[in-house]
């Protein structure tokens, strides 16, 4: 079965998610790298157009303008170590603006040119990006990993809200160890 990464929106804007994560998602990023698997990284942003208004896309009216990430902005570039990795041997990047990174974007038909059956999910935040991208690969018909101790959010509730939500109805929740083990 073929098995993909997805590192979702590791950016500067989340930096202060990433110190426990982190070094868990390169951990997996290298393990992927080595057997060859696909990796693939999101990046969220909005352009100059939705930032004004009338808005027109609903994250930027949940959390308005000043609260949104601009593309091209030092809080949407990847984060050092994160775009190393992406860089390397020319990984794709998917470009989004909203929660799921299915969503008007070339997700789905790079997984599937790329025969993907099951996808790794790991990233920030846990109960927002990575849960809803990786609800949103369970309902296309992917088997789904979301890795807990390699996704960040806000808090510890939210974190665990998000893990319980996702591993309830829609797939495994497991830790970085186990993902490495079961793939070795």
């Amino acid at each position: 079965m073929t098995t993909a990464l997805l590192v979702v929106d590791m950016q500067y804007v989340f930096t202060s998610m990433t110190s426990t994560c982190l070094p868990n998602i390169l951990r997996l990023s290298t393990h992927f790298q080595t057997h060859s698997l696909p990796r693939i990284f999101t990046q969220h942003g909005h352009t100059q157009a939705e930032l004004t208004p009338p808005l027109k896309n609903q994250l930027v009216r949940k959390w308005g303008p000043s609260g949104s990430i601009a593309k091209g902005s030092q809080d949407w570039e990847l984060m050092p170590d994160i775009a190393a990795q992406a860089t390397a041997n020319d990984n794709p990047i998917i470009h989004k603006n909203t929660y799921d990174a299915f969503l008007n974007t070339d997700l789905a038909a790079l997984l599937e040119a790329k025969e993907v059956e099951r996808v790794v999910v790991c990233g920030v935040m846990t109960d927002c990006c990575c849960d809803t991208t990786a609800r949103s690969a369970f309902n296309r018909g992917y088997e789904t990993w979301l890795v807990k101790d390699a996704c960040g959010t806000a808090s510890q509730k939210q974190h665990e809200a998000g893990l319980n939500g996702f591993g309830y109805a829609f797939g495994e929740v497991l830790e970085t160890e186990e993902v490495v083990a079961r793939l070795s």
